[in-house]
């Protein structure tokens, strides 16, 4: 168990593994801090706006900022639109993780991660002196990608070059097409938020219609507003989520298929430099 998860006590003892490391990584505990303070700002803004009639606007009350994008209410009877307001908070939620897992993926993907420099250096080092056994113990315990390449590769020496260049390439793929599918979440938050946006447009025009069909036809323009409002705001906050969560899956994705191509490469001149062992004669 790591040092975060000691620090949180038994409750996450009963989650998964996966999932532990999850709510411990750095990425999502920012991710989730930041829709704690976004809460408390909503509540302080809700709660400064006032109750009593403005003036010259007859029984309607005042709404504040934060209670326009943060929470649904009808502008006469002041009832909160729930299932407007829920789809709002889903994807506040959503916005939240995306930003955790942005962050915990950057770090994941950076390159002394991936193909660290001073492993790089030494690894050179070691097979231009051909000390091939010591290479595959330097690397054997090192997660990086290029450390398992390498690895892959110098375990099939005795084989000959060839076997060699097959084995990196395959663990070359492998552990790239690892890399792409750990950021996945990004590009599916990405693409479902505009549709969970669209559903609460869907939804604030039903409920125009509906204030239409219940005035005979004339409505209030301002209780039609309400259900426009909703559409709107709800519209609003997917487009924000998934801007960014596009913007950091594209930007993640180049940067995972630039740094294994280079660790690819440096691996590949590495093997061919190796000598193949001369086989023994019959």
């Amino acid at each position: 168990m790591s040092a975060a998860e000691s620090r949180t006590g038994p409750i996450l003892r009963v989650l998964p593994p996966g999932v532990r490391r999850v709510v411990v990584s750095p990425g999502f505990l920012v991710g989730g801090a930041m829709l704690v303070v976004v809460l408390v700002l909503v509540l302080a803004l809700s709660g400064s706006s006032s109750d009593a009639p403005a003036e010259g606007a007859g029984n309607m009350a005042t709404v504040s900022m934060g209670e326009v994008f943060f929470i649904q209410r009808h502008p006469t009877t002041r009832r909160v639109e729930w299932l407007g307001t829920l789809l709002i908070w889903l994807l506040l939620a959503l916005s939240a993780a995306s930003i955790g897992l942005m962050i915990r993926y950057a770090l994941e993907s950076a390159r002394s991660s991936l193909f660290p420099e001073e492993l790089r250096a030494r690894a050179r080092t070691l097979l231009a002196e051909s000390r091939v056994n010591d290479t595959l113990d330097f690397v054997r315990g090192d997660e990086s990608y290029f450390a398992r390449v390498l690895h892959a590769a110098l375990r099939e020496h005795q084989h000959g070059k060839a076997p060699m260049v097959r084995a990196g390439e395959q663990a070359g793929e492998e552990r790239t097409v690892h890399l792409m599918r750990r950021i996945e979440p990004l590009n599916i938050i990405g693409n479902v938020s505009p549709m969970i946006g669209l559903f609460g447009t869907v939804y604030g025009m039903i409920l125009a219609f509906r204030e239409i069909v219940a005035s005979g036809g004339t409505p209030d323009p301002v209780n039609l507003a309400s259900g426009i409002g909703t559409a709107l705001v709800t519209t609003f906050w997917g487009l924000v989520v998934a801007i960014p969560a596009l913007a950091g899956y594209a930007v993640l994705r180049n940067r995972i298929d630039e740094i294994t191509s280079q660790a690819s490469r440096e691996a590949e001149e590495l093997i061919n430099g190796v000598e193949a062992p001369v086989p023994e004669r019959p």
